[in-house]
């Protein structure tokens, strides 16, 4: 039996504005922009080359915007994934480097918080 973590919460205060901010500056696809009725909207969006997204929308959750941290991504090259996020106007850590990888930090305009990390080669 396979158990695939496929969608994570993450609230917000302003939905377009994350929206936004999330596709337009981190480079997220949107999936899925749907308005059930006035109080419930649901929007998914996914990092590019991920099978895990991210739904922020209206009435999807009783966390406070901005509460969620150390949602991580993975990715091959973090110098050239750093200049991609500074490039798109992100305010990105410098990278930073750790025995168990290379890292930068970026919060969204809420608050939550994002580690990108390349993982050091394995012998």
């Amino acid at each position: 039996m396979d158990f695939k973590l496929e969608l994570v919460s993450v609230p917000v205060s302003d939905v377009d504005k994350a929206k936004a901010f999330y596709v337009e500056k981190v480079g997220f696809n949107a999936d899925h922009d749907h308005t059930v009725n006035d109080d419930i909207r649901f929007v998914q969006l996914t990092p590019p080359g991920s099978a895990c997204s991210i739904a922020i929308g209206k009435g999807l959750s009783k966390m406070r915007p901005g509460s969620v941290e150390g949602l991580q991504v993975v990715v091959s090259d973090i110098e050239a994934a750093r200049a991609e996020l500074a490039g798109r106007g992100v305010d990105v850590s410098d990278v930073q480097d750790f025995p168990w990888g290379r890292f930068v930090f970026f919060s969204d305009p809420d608050g939550n918080s994002w580690a990108v990390q390349q993982i050091p080669a394995r012998s």
